[in-house]
């Protein structure tokens, strides 16, 4: 089995759309949504969910009120002044130490300390992650909660049901939609694939992005290739990029013109693959062909 992972540097590359019409060309496939933190690969698929399941990214601790002493031991080794004595009252006394959840860090120090075991230490549920069926397809992806942390531990959930889904259907595929960046999630998305395609866009902030996350798979020791969308806004700066990128021995797979018809495609909930033959159908029908070379 082989897992494409598509990332970039940054937010708003074209990224997802790709994906999207990676979704529609591949065979015997299955999809992973691994941009947790902001999942619209749906928008365009529009799954069936099958199976829901919570996420519970750790612990974090709470204070019983009726067992508190007011002692203030909790407070005194939190170091993420996360304690404060602004607690609900109990039989013995008018006001008792509260734990805020959005600072705690889980760390479980005051459940050590607390001498008459009144600190909980309870699941988190940050969220929740999803087995689908689309017209492409299964998928699976997830969505966190608001302000909720720790989605380097989703991604890695999304990617081990994918490939579990895929061995247990007989597939040889996954294709994953990482997250931009260079953070957590990214290199919880990269981990082990066959090859990640970074995509970017031919502007300053894009080739400075781009450099940094090719940075990132060559530390990781991944496999790397480059595609350039919406390549003729900036020709200079593509051809510039491609030069680079050749220099450090990253290929570039595929230039994607710019084209209304994918805003268009996305309005109607389709890739733009599956909407028509454009220039960026075009391009990214050869892109996958160059992709499909370098994965198998």
């Amino acid at each position: 089995m082989r897992e494409l992972v598509v990332i970039s540097g940054k937010g708003g590359t074209g990224k997802t759309s790709i994906v999207a019409s990676f979704a529609a060309l591949a065979r015997d496939k299955v999809l992973a949504d691994c941009d947790v933190d902001a999942a619209d690969l749906h928008l365009v698929l529009a799954p069936e969910i099958r199976r829901r399941e919570a996420f519970v990214s750790g612990k974090v601790a709470r204070v019983d009120p009726e067992k508190c002493a007011v002692c203030g031991k909790c407070a005194e080794v939190c170091r993420f002044d996360a304690i404060a004595m602004d607690g609900p009252p109990s039989e013995c006394v008018g006001k008792t130490y509260r734990v805020d959840p959005i600072s705690c860090e889980g760390c479980s120090v005051c459940v050590r300390f607390c001498p008459t075991d009144a600190i909980l230490f309870e699941d988190t549920v940050s969220g929740e992650w999803f087995v689908s069926d689309t017209r492409h397809g299964p998928m699976v992806h997830a969505k966190l909660g608001v302000a909720a942390e720790n989605s380097g531990k989703l991604v890695t959930l999304v990617r081990n049901r994918a490939r579990e889904l895929a061995e247990a259907n007989g597939l040889d595929l996954v294709i994953a939609d990482g997250a931009p960046g260079i953070g957590c999630p990214v290199i919880a998305s990269i981990a082990g694939a066959a090859l990640v395609l970074v995509v970017t866009e031919p502007t300053m902030s894009g080739r400075h992005d781009l450099a940094r996350v090719c940075a990132l798979t060559e530390h990781f020791g991944a496999k790397t290739a480059v595609c350039i969308n919406k390549c003729d806004l900036n020709p200079g700066v593509a051809s510039e990029i491609e030069a680079e990128a050749g220099a450090d021995g990253v290929p570039v797979l595929g230039r994607v013109r710019y084209d209304s018809a994918v805003t268009s495609a996305q309005v109607d909930g389709l890739s733009v693959v599956e909407s028509g033959g454009g220039p960026a159908a075009q391009d990214i029908r050869m892109l996958w062909e160059h992709v499909s070379a370098e994965l198998w």
